[in-house]
């Protein structure tokens, strides 16, 4: 089991637990997609929080190897179905971000109503570097981050500090290491203390509004991936570097 799943006091807990860096492959996307579904009929929990199992890492992000054309429709049907799940739960989700933050890991995290994160974290959507791009971060950064922030994380794939990913709204609280499962608790306690029944329709317009164009991109963005992306030749000498660890030869074509 590579996704371990806890609940208490109303508070489901999922760890990605494939230290020291939680890759996501395709087995363990499908493992945490069938957790997301049965926490989503759990009465019993109102509040769900995503954490990285180790040191690390919350996750550096979907497998290398299953970015290769043979899979990657594969791929995109795994990462994005647990992204709808996770957006259509009725718990409010929390991510607790430590260490890297990237790729799949960061459109995951980004994915969650509240992100938490220590001061050494980072994040980056670093996927233009081994020839394509992160589908659900090009759908839904732009409207939570601006276009041009957006065009800097995708087009260079840069990586920013907690404090910067603070400054530019992509996280909402950094805090040193040691306070954050404090910070945590302290979140959960605060949100306890409201009316489930309100907070639930609360969330649900909350999503809806900020959602309202995000099928639809997600749609177009994947339908790019698939129909232009995997015709380059760079998308294949992107990937092909990276599993060979040398710097990509691109044929810009």
């Amino acid at each position: 089991m590579s996704i371990l799943l806890e609940k208490k006091d109303r508070t489901a807990s999922i760890t990605l637990e494939r230290p020291p860096l939680n890759v996501l492959d395709l087995s363990m996307l499908r493992e945490l997609k069938a957790v997301l579904d049965s926490v989503a009929g759990d009465a019993t929990v109102d509040f769900l929080v995503i954490r990285g199992g180790g040191e690390r890492a919350f996750s550096a992000g979907v497998d290398v190897k299953d970015h290769t054309r043979e899979k990657v429709p594969e791929m995109l049907e795994a990462v994005h179905g647990v992204i709808r799940s996770l957006l259509s739960l009725p718990q409010i989700t929390i991510a607790l971000v430590r260490g890297a933050c990237l790729g799949g890991g960061c459109e995951l995290a980004n994915s969650c109503d509240f992100i938490l994160a220590s001061e050494d974290s980072f994040f980056a959507t670093p996927e233009i570097d081994v020839g394509c791009y992160p589908p659900v971060a090009l759908a839904r950064f732009p409207f939570q981050l601006g276009y041009h922030r957006t065009a800097e994380m995708i087009l260079t794939g840069r990586r920013i500090s907690a404090q910067e990913a603070l400054a530019i709204g992509l996280i909402n609280r950094a805090v040193p290491l040691h306070e954050l499962e404090q910070v945590l608790e302290g979140l959960l306690r605060e949100l306890k203390s409201k009316s489930r029944a309100v907070l639930r329709i609360a969330l649900k317009g909350l999503r809806e509004i900020s959602l309202k164009n995000f099928s639809e991109g997600l749609q177009m963005s994947e339908d790019l991936y698939i129909q232009e992306l995997l015709k380059t030749e760079d998308v294949e000498e992107g990937v092909r570097a990276f599993l060979e660890k040398r710097k990509p030869h691109w044929n810009h074509r």
